[in-house]
């Protein structure tokens, strides 16, 4: 998987950084419509930073995966892969 660093909206309620509710990602602003799944990835050690990950369905009805990383305070999206074009020469 393919990290990049993007700018989120978020909604603070009972703890910061609860859920996105927009995304900034190429240039491009997202609004997110809806978060269908949503988990936490602890570290390794005790005491290391979770991992938070939603997949959103943005308005114009695409879906992506975000992640949290509440020790750098950052947000990722999960690049989509490139789809393979037919006469490409690409396997």
């Amino acid at each position: 998987m393919q990290f990049e660093n993007i700018d989120v909206s978020t909604h603070s309620g009972f703890k910061a950084d609860e859920r996105p509710l927009s995304f900034i990602w190429r240039g491009h602003e997202y609004l997110i419509e809806e978060i269908f799944d949503r988990w936490y990835e602890e570290g390794r050690e005790p005491g290391s930073p979770a991992l938070s990950y939603f997949k959103v369905r943005t308005c114009d009805g695409a879906n992506y995966l975000l992640r949290y990383h509440s020790l750098f305070d950052s947000w990722a999206i999960v690049v989509p892969p490139q789809p393979v074009l037919e006469g490409s020469g690409r396997a």
